[in-house]
């Protein structure tokens, strides 16, 4: 298993207090493998950045809610996610990993659908995690029975061969890490353009996340900005934010949380933005109350 490195254990407060119902819609939890036991061929671990770990750096940002996504380290055991919430409490949700779709019975589907769980996620290929067209199309369809999103995590290039899998879903559909547009392409980038076509259907949302891998330019990540506001712009109402904590597979140091919430204040521009891409926004997609 490859060496990655490790999250920043140090998070800092931001410059900016959030609005009470902040969001952190995505993040993920792991814990000692004699207890969550990783599957054969995973890609990565990450023994201590669990849900207590998690729980603290949410505390120093200010975030009062959250949505754990199943890595695929655990491939459709969701052990680890349904241990989580139970100590995160009712104010956080999770998003399974689409495998559990194919691999699951309805039973088990139903404790995850009780303990929280609103959707499932399906990896880039690169983490060795894939499907063929008929399971995908299984699981789609499991999805409806569930009333589940459909989750997409770009591929490292963009979504651009995911597309045949995603333009004709009807279901609602978040779209991982700005669909890891290239910045320096600009506004011609093809995954940008695909990306602003998807928000324009009405059912397709995205999450500003994966800013220090999106860009190419480094810290403080001006590269990005305009790929991040371009969505603002396009779908005001349909544009959450996720750390992406602990950051796995980084290659390069992991970013402190405090500076990537500095910098999704830079993408709203204003308050009144930061307060729906961090609050209502979420509220209204994964369904916490008012």
């Amino acid at each position: 298993m490859p060496e990655y490195l490790p999250f920043d254990p140090s998070p800092r407060a931001p410059d900016h207090i959030l609005p009470a119902g902040s969001c952190d819609s995505q993040f993920h939890v792991f814990g000692s493998p004699s207890v969550y036991p990783v599957r054969k061929g995973a890609a990565y671990e990450m023994p201590t950045a669990t849900i207590e770990t998690a729980l603290r750096m949410h505390k120093t940002l200010g975030i009062e809610r959250g949505i754990i996504v199943q890595a695929t380290t655990y491939g459709a055991d969701h052990q680890v996610v349904l241990d989580a919430l139970a100590v995160a409490g009712p104010e956080y949700k999770a998003c399974a990993n689409a495998l559990v779709l194919l691999e699951a019975g309805d039973a088990y589907l139903q404790t995850l659908h009780a303990a929280g769980v609103r959707g499932a996620r399906f990896n880039r290929q690169g983490l060795g995690v894939s499907m063929s067209e008929q399971d995908f199309l299984r699981c789609i369809a499991r999805m409806k029975e569930m009333g589940w999103y459909a989750k997409f995590q770009p591929e490292a290039g963009g979504i651009q061969s995911q597309l045949p899998m995603m333009e004709s879903l009807d279901i609602p559909v978040m779209i991982d890490h700005m669909a890891r547009a290239n910045p320096e392409a600009g506004a011609d980038d093809p995954s940008l353009q695909a990306l602003l076509r998807l928000l324009a259907r009405g059912n397709f949302w995205v999450m500003l996340s994966l800013t220090e891998k999106v860009s190419r330019a480094g810290f403080p990540w001006d590269d990005v900005l305009p790929i991040a506001q371009a969505c603002i712009q396009a779908a005001p109402d349909r544009v959450v934010w996720g750390s992406d904590w602990p950051h796995p597979v980084s290659v390069k140091q992991p970013p402190n949380e405090g500076d990537l919430m500095n910098q999704l204040y830079r993408y709203a521009g204003s308050a009144e933005n930061a307060r729906r891409i961090l609050v209502d926004n979420p509220s209204d997609f994964f369904g916490f109350g008012a």
